[in-house]
C-alpha cells in the first residue's frame, strides 16, 4: 500500500492512456506539484468527480487515476503549466490531510483479471466494427481514433481511447474513469455509439422535414421551423407559448381597471402572434411586464390609532411639531372621509436636521411603504416622466419606477433635493413635477412609457430642499412649505441624550457609556459646525469606536464617562472655536450670515488709502452683496455730516471692503447695515465692540428692511458670544420662532432707520 498526493479535477476528466494540460496560479496547487515531483518521482493520483464538495474528502470517489507529470513549465505571467499523463486506475483506501488544503491518499493497484478470451476478443471486434460504422454515418467523430486502436488487443486501452473521443458529457466521461470492470465499460461504449447514431438519425430526419417546408425566401426562419417540428414530434410547447399562458393566468388574478386589463390583453396577443426573430418582441415583453407588475389596486391600511402614530413619531425625532401635526391631521380627516387629498409637504432646512429620516419615520408610523428618489442634478424631463417605449432602451421614469418598487399605490414617496434640479436649453424637469404635485391632476398621472393613467392621489409626497429660495417658483404654490430649522446647542444635547447615544450604543453593542452635558457641549462647539446633528452623530460614533478599540467594554466594571477633560483623547484637536472673541477694532463689524449649514457671524473689514475714490470688493461676493456695498457708500456720502466724516476722505481715497473666508461665496442683501457701519467706523475712527452684530437690508434713504433666517443667525450669534443684535423692526414677529434659551443670551434691538443704530454705537 502506497501514498501519493491527490489532485481533484472538477470540470475536467483524465482517463488512462490520455493526458490533460492544466494551468494554475495558486500556491496550493504549485506546492502539490512540487511534492509530487520531489518525493514521488512526478507521480500523483488524479480524482475525477462531479457534484461533490471539493473539501469534503469523505465523499470523494474511491477510484483514482495514477498520473505522471510531464512538461512542467513556469509562465511569465506567474502561472504554472503542466501536462499530466494518465497511467492506470487504482483503488483508494483512505484520504488524508497531512497539511492545510493538501490531500494525500493511500491506494493499491487493481489486480489483473482473467477473462474469457472469446468474450474478450468479441468485444474488441464489436467495438471496432460499430465505431467504424458510426464514423461513416456521424461526421462529429474523427476517424483518427480507428488508427489509435487498430493494432492493439488490449480492451482496457481501447475503451479508454474510444471514450475519450466520443462526443459525450463530462459527467459520462467521469463514469468511465470510475468504472473498473472492462466489460462494463465496453457495454457503455457500445451504448453511447448506438445512442449517437440514433441522435444523428433523428436530427437528419428533422432536417429533411424542415427542408420540405422551406423555400429560398424562408431560410431566415430555419430556427423557428425547427422548433415547430420538434414540438410536433415530442408534443411539447415552446417557451413563448408557456410564457403567454403564464401572462394570461396572471392577468386573470389581477384586480385592475377594465381599460388597463384590456390594454394588457391586447399587448399579450400582439406578443403571442409576433415572430420570434422580430427585434420588437423584447420591447413588447418588457412593456407587458411593467403593466402587470404595477400596483394598480394594491394599498396598505393606515394605522387608525392617532396616539400611537404620535408616540411613534416622537420616539424617532425631536421637535418638528408642525410636520407631525400635519400628518396627524391628515390621518384624522382620512378616518372620516376617504376622499381626502393626500398632503404634498416640502421640508426645507439645512442638512442633518432629519428631513429624510423623518419621512421614513412617517411611513413606518402609519404603516405605509416607503420609497425615495433624488432629483439632484436631474436636467432631463424623461428621467422623471419616462421615455416613449418606441425609443431604443426606453424605460419608465423615476416616479413610476418608484411606485413599482414600493409595491403599493399609497406609499410615502420622498423626492429629495428639489432645489438642486438643473435645466438645459431644451429641457426643464420642473415642468414634469407640476402634474405630479398638483392634487387635482395627479389622479391621472401618465408616464410616457406606460402610456396609461395611474392614480397617485393616495400617495403622501414629501419633498426636501436646503434653500427655499432655490425651489422653482412654479412649484411653491403646489407645496405645503414647512421649515425644519436648525437646532440650538441645548436641543442638540437633548437629541444626543435621548436619541443619538442610545441608538449608537445599541448598534455598537455597548451599554456602559455616559457623555456629560459639558462634554457634549464641547463636542458641539469645537468639533461640529452645522445646524443639524449629522456631524454630532459621527463624532459620538467615533468615540464609541475608540472605546471599543482601546478598552473592551465587557471588561468595564463601571460606565465609561466622557467629560470635557478627555474629549480630545478620542476626537483629537478641536476643529472649530466658536468661543473665540476678537478684540474690538476700527473698521471691523460683525455681520450675520445664514447658509445651508446654519447661521454664523460674518466679519466685515474696511481699509482706505490715497486714491481716486474707487471701491474694491473682495471675499467671493455675489452681485447682491456688492450692490449693498455701493448703496451703503452712497448713503454715507449723502449724509457724511451726520457721521462726522470729511467728504474729501470719501472721494480722494480708494476704499477696500473685504469679507474673510474668500473661498466661500457670499450673497444676499442682509449685510447692508453691517457694511454701512464698517465704513463709518473706518472713516470716523469709531471702534465697534466685538460682541455686537447686526443684520438688515439698507436703502439709499437709510431705511432698514426685514431679512430672513433670523433664527439661524441668532443661534450662530450665541455660538460666537454675541451679546447684542441690531435687527430690522419688521423682524420682531420672527422672535417667537427663536428658542427661549437663545433669546435670554442676546439683547435684540429693533431699528427702522440706520440713524437708530448710529445713535446707539
Amino acid at each position: 500500500m502506497e501514498n501519493l498526493p491527490v489532485i481533484l479535477l472538477k470540470g475536467l476528466v483524465l482517463l488512462p492512456n490520455s493526458d490533460i494540460r492544466l494551468e494554475f496560479d495558486d500556491e496550493i496547487s504549485k506546492s502539490l506539484i512540487e511534492v509530487a515531483s520531489i518525493f514521488h518521482h512526478d507521480n500523483l493520483i488524479v480524482v475525477n468527480q462531479f457534484n461533490n464538495n471539493l473539501k469534503d474528502i469523505d465523499k470523494l470517489p474511491n477510484i483514482g487515476i495514477i498520473g505522471s507529470i510531464k512538461n512542467k513549465l513556469e509562465l511569465p505571467n506567474g502561472k504554472s503549466r503542466v501536462t499530466i499523463d494518465g497511467k492506470r486506475r487504482v483503488i483508494i483506501n483512505k484520504y488524508y490531510e497531512p497539511s492545510l488544503d493538501l490531500i494525500e491518499a493511500s491506494f493499491h493497484y487493481i489486480e489483473d483479471s482473467i477473462y474469457d478470451d472469446i468474450k474478450y476478443q468479441a468485444y474488441i471486434r464489436k467495438i471496432y466494427y460499430e465505431l467504424d460504422n458510426c464514423i461513416k454515418i456521424v461526421p462529429k467523430i474523427s476517424n483518427s481514433v480507428l488508427s489509435l486502436i487498430a493494432n492493439t488487443d488490449n480492451l482496457d486501452y481501447i475503451t479508454d481511447v474510444v471514450a475519450n473521443n466520443l462526443p459525450i458529457s463530462k459527467e459520462r466521461l467521469c463514469e468511465y474513469a470510475n468504472c473498473i470492470d472492462v466489460f462494463k465499460r465496453s457495454d457503455m461504449i457500445l451504448h453511447d455509439i448506438y445512442k449517437e447514431k440514433q441522435i444523428y438519425e433523428v436530427e437528419k430526419d428533422l432536417d429533411n422535414k424542415i427542408k420540405k417546408t422551406l423555400d429560398n425566401h424562408q431560410r431566415e426562419y430555419i430556427l423557428k421551423e425547427k422548433l415547430k417540428v420538434i414540438k410536433s414530434e415530442i408534443g411539447d410547447f415552446s417557451i413563448k407559448d408557456n410564457d403567454v399562458k403564464n401572462l394570461n393566468n396572471k392577468l386573470l388574478e389581477l384586480k385592475i381597471p377594465d381599460d388597463i386589463k384590456c390594454r394588457i390583453k391586447n399587448e399579450i396577443n400582439k406578443y403571442k402572434n409576433m415572430n420570434d426573430l422580430s427585434p420588437e418582441i423584447s420591447v413588447i415583453r418588457k412593456y407587458i411586464d411593467w403593466l402587470i407588475n404595477l400596483p394598480w389596486n394594491i394599498e396598505t391600511k393606515d394605522i387608525d390609532d392617532l396616539d400611537l402614530v404620535r408616540n411613534n413619531l416622537n420616539k424617532t425625532h425631536f421637535g418638528l411639531d408642525e410636520v407631525k401635526l400635519r400628518i396627524i391631521e391628515y390621518l384624522a380627516v382620512n378616518k372620516s372621509s376617504s376622499n381626502i387629498e393626500s398632503p404634498i409637504i416640502c421640508l426645507v432646512g439645512p442638512p442633518g436636521v432629519g428631513k429624510t429620516t423623518l419621512a421614513y419615520s412617517i411611513a413606518k408610523s402609519i404603516n405605509r411603504n416607503f420609497i425615495k428618489i433624488s432629483v439632484a442634478g436631474v436636467s432631463d424631463e424623461c428621467e422623471i416622466m419616462g421615455h416613449m417605449k418606441s425609443y431604443v432602451g426606453a424605460s419608465p421614469g423615476k416616479i413610476i419606477s418608484g411606485i413599482r418598487k414600493a409595491k403599493s399605490m399609497n406609499p410615502v414617496f420622498l423626492i429629495d433635493e428639489i432645489d438642486k434640479m438643473s435645466k438645459s436649453y431644451n429641457n426643464d424637469p420642473t415642468n414634469c413635477l407640476l402634474e405630479l404635485l398638483d392634487s387635482n391632476q395627479n389622479k391621472y398621472f401618465c408616464d410616457h412609457y406606460i402610456d396609461e393613467a395611474f392614480d397617485l392621489s393616495k400617495v403622501i409626497f414629501i419633498l426636501t430642499a436646503n434653500n427655499i429660495q432655490d425651489i422653482p417658483s412654479v412649484l411653491k404654490d403646489r407645496l405645503e412649505i414647512i421649515e425644519v430649522n436648525g437646532y440650538t446647542e441645548y436641543e442638540k444635547i437633548d437629541i444626543a441624550n435621548n436619541y443619538l447615544i442610545p441608538k449608537i450604543c445599541k448598534n455598537h453593542a455597548i451599554d456602559n457609556l455616559k457623555i456629560t452635558p459639558e462634554a457634549l457641549s464641547m463636542i458641539i462647539r469645537n468639533y461640529t459646525k452645522e445646524s443639524g446633528v449629522r456631524d454630532l452623530e459621527r463624532n459620538i460614533s467615533k468615540i464609541v469606536r475608540k472605546i471599543i478599540t482601546l478598552i473592551n467594554p465587557k471588561n468595564l466594571k463601571d460606565k465609561e464617562i466622557i467629560d470635557k477633560d478627555n474629549v480630545d483623547k478620542y476626537l483629537g484637536k478641536s476643529k472649530y472655536n466658536y468661543s473665540l472673541v476678537f478684540p474690538s477694532q476700527v473698521g471691523v463689524v460683525n455681520g450675520l450670515s445664514c447658509t445651508s449649514y446654519g447661521g454664523d457671524i460674518l466679519p466685515i473689514e474696511v481699509n482706505y488709502y490715497k486714491g481716486i475714490g474707487k471701491l474694491i470688493l473682495t471675499g467671493s461676493l455675489g452681485n447682491v452683496i456688492k450692490e449693498s456695498a455701493m448703496i451703503a457708500l452712497s448713503y454715507i456720502k449723502a449724509n457724511y455730516k451726520k457721521f462726522n466724516i470729511r467728504y474729501d476722505d470719501l472721494i480722494n481715497n480708494d476704499i477696500h471692503i473685504h469679507i474673510p473666508s474668500g473661498s466661500i461665496l457670499k450673497e444676499g442683501p442682509s449685510a447692508g447695515v453691517a457694511l454701512t457701519t464698517s465704513l463709518i467706523s473706518a472713516f470716523s475712527n469709531l471702534k465697534i465692540h466685538s460682541n455686537i452684530a447686526m443684520t438688515g437690508e439698507i436703502t439709499l434713504r437709510g431705511n432698514i428692511l426685514p431679512v430672513g433666517g433670523l433664527r439661524e443667525k441668532s443661534i450662530g450669534a450665541v455660538m460666537n458670544n454675541i451679546k447684542k443684535m441690531f435687527i430690522p423692526y419688521d423682524n420682531l414677529r420672527d422672535l417667537d420662532d427663536i428658542p427661549k434659551e437663545v433669546k435670554e443670551k442676546i439683547e435684540y434691538i429693533p431699528v427702522k432707520n440706520y440713524m437708530d443704530i448710529y445713535s446707539l454705537l
